[in-house]
């Protein structure tokens, strides 16, 4: 079966670059695009859905209880959730923070949600005030869902839990209820599995919604 290039997702440069190169048959990528999957699979943009936990809303009163990445298509989730030790010891997120910088740059686009005003600004915060390595600006691709969703549909609320709900059907989303938030800040090893589990659902129902929603929105090359 044929595979179409999705156009509408590609940038002018990319559409030009399928148009002059030729597969094994001596046609244009852009005609046989299947050709191009099999021939460059290390050309197909790696992506990766993400999504943090956090203790506050801002970065300087807060800190990183666990962040997940899931890439697109893998069940395989990338994750790590602070320990009480780290709480005890004051070591605090630095670990987390390193780990999730690390996991971040193991893909081309990174997609989440609200994550321009939040999740991208909150650990890029925490690793400068570490001492850590942040990639700098225009070293890694972002997409952001809310935006999409908030330009392209008209919903009552535009949170993942509504929009997915609504537009795809159905969430995974739970609640975190303020037991478990004071119990995971004191290392409580049930409360921090329960928002790690939080922070998995949220990047499935992320994945989910943006295949859902894609087709809709003009791909960019957003920097981080």
């Amino acid at each position: 079966m044929a595979i179409l290039p999705p156009l509408q997702k590609m940038t002018k440069k990319e559409i030009l670059e399928l148009s002059k190169m030729r597969c094994k048959h001596g046609h244009p990528y852009l005609v046989h695009y299947n050709c191009y999957l099999t021939e460059h699979p290390e050309r197909i943009e790696k992506i990766g859905f993400f999504d943090i936990e956090t203790t506050n809303l801002k970065a300087d009163f807060g800190i990183i209880l666990t962040y997940a990445i899931k890439p697109m298509g893998n069940d395989k989730i990338l994750q790590r959730t602070i320990t009480k030790k780290e709480l005890s010891k004051g070591i605090l997120d630095k670990n987390v923070v390193e780990q999730c910088i690390k996991d971040m740059q193991k893909f081309d686009r990174l997609i989440g949600f609200y994550s321009k005003m939040f999740d991208a600004p909150f650990i890029r915060t925490r690793a400068v005030a570490l001492g850590l390595e942040f990639p700098p600006f225009g070293t890694m691709i972002h997409d952001d869902v809310y935006f999409m969703v908030r330009n392209r549909f008209k919903l009552s609320s535009n949170r993942l839990e509504n929009a997915c709900r609504v537009l795809c059907g159905n969430t995974e989303k739970n609640r975190i209820e303020s037991k478990y938030w004071i119990a995971a800040l004191q290392g409580n090893r049930q409360a921090l599995e329960y928002i790690a589990d939080h922070n998995r659902r949220d990047v499935r129902d992320l994945e989910k919604l943006y295949l859902k929603v894609t087709d809709f929105s003009k791909k960019k090359s957003v920097s981080m």
